[in-house]
């Protein structure tokens, strides 16, 4: 799907650069310049797709899973650096407008949404941060012709040019508000935060009901990749004897109400952990978290 929708946009970008010159629209040209950046998206989001389907090694234990994390990430970049771009040659245009070809403009905004469609429908099937990161740059090019379009239609009605740069405006800050959100969940897995969807106090104080448990120390939750979390835990218990049932006890509940499968558990004994995040336990109704410590 990435391959195809690659191929259809590469085509397309340097139709409408040449139509965005010849005809003098602004709004075809960052549109054209906009997939000149999801060509280089695309192409990133294919390799990292490669790339991450080859198995842990020695010197890559995880696997190569994160490189479609990078990519979403270097993608978010230049949907930053396009934004910026735009902006500023839409401002010379406001000040200086420039005379614009608008049934050209309306031509070849139509072919671009119907490429730009078809290339979202291909996209939309994957599920990964990196297949969202390229479905992003595609669906902000549907936003981009259909302000082309407009701008066409305006131009050729009423001959008003400014409506060029503004709408061009308008969908550099449609393109910022989607990309910041990109780059803040891309940031959030290399930094290997808690996911958003799972609450660390929850799951300590989860950790602390099981039979056994006295306390939780040292519990870390990440990323592992954008759609696979990760944690590690020091279970405070009481007897040694009954660690094997305590883990596997562990090790569903995490499984089944958290989706955590990736689990070390270390079993530790009652003592005095200077400087750590301790969760001990504490009678504490069904809607009260415990305090941590």
């Amino acid at each position: 799907m990435l391959a195809a929708a690659l191929a259809l946009t590469a085509v397309f970008a340097v139709v409408e650069a040449v139509a965005g010159w010849w005809s003098g629209s602004l709004a075809l040209l960052s549109d054209a310049g906009h997939m000149v950046t999801d060509v280089a998206a695309l192409s990133i989001a294919l390799i990292a797709q490669r790339l991450a389907q080859r198995p842990p090694s020695r010197r890559a234990s995880y696997g190569y899973t994160r490189a479609e994390v990078l990519a979403a990430f270097s993608n978010a970049l230049l949907m930053l650096a396009l934004v910026g771009w735009i902006a500023i040659e839409a401002a010379r245009r406001l000040l200086a407008p420039a005379p614009v070809v608008g049934s050209a403009v309306i031509l070849v905004a139509l072919a671009g949404l119907v490429v730009n469609l078809v290339c979202a429908a291909l996209l939309s099937r994957g599920h990964s941060l990196n297949s969202r990161a390229a479905l992003l740059h595609v669906l902000s090019d549907v936003g981009a012709s259909f302000a082309a379009l407009v701008a066409g239609v305006v131009i050729t009605a009423t001959g008003w040019l400014p409506i060029d740069p503004l709408l061009s405006l308008l969908v550099a800050v449609l393109i910022l508000r989607s990309t910041w959100g990109l780059l803040k969940s891309s940031v959030e897995v290399l930094m290997e935060g808690v996911p958003a969807h799972l609450s660390y106090d929850e799951i300590g104080g989860a950790l602390t009901r099981l039979p056994g448990v006295s306390a939780v120390h040292d519990l870390h939750v990440w990323h592992m990749t954008s759609d696979r979390t990760a944690l590690s835990a020091h279970l405070v218990i009481r007897d040694a004897g009954e660690w094997p049932e305590t883990l596997e006890a562990a090790r569903q509940l995490l499984a089944e109400r958290f989706g955590i499968d990736h689990v070390t558990l270390q079993p530790s004994w009652p003592r005095t952990v200077p400087g750590k995040r301790v969760i001990p336990v504490m009678p504490v109704s069904a809607d009260e978290k415990p305090r941590l410590h």
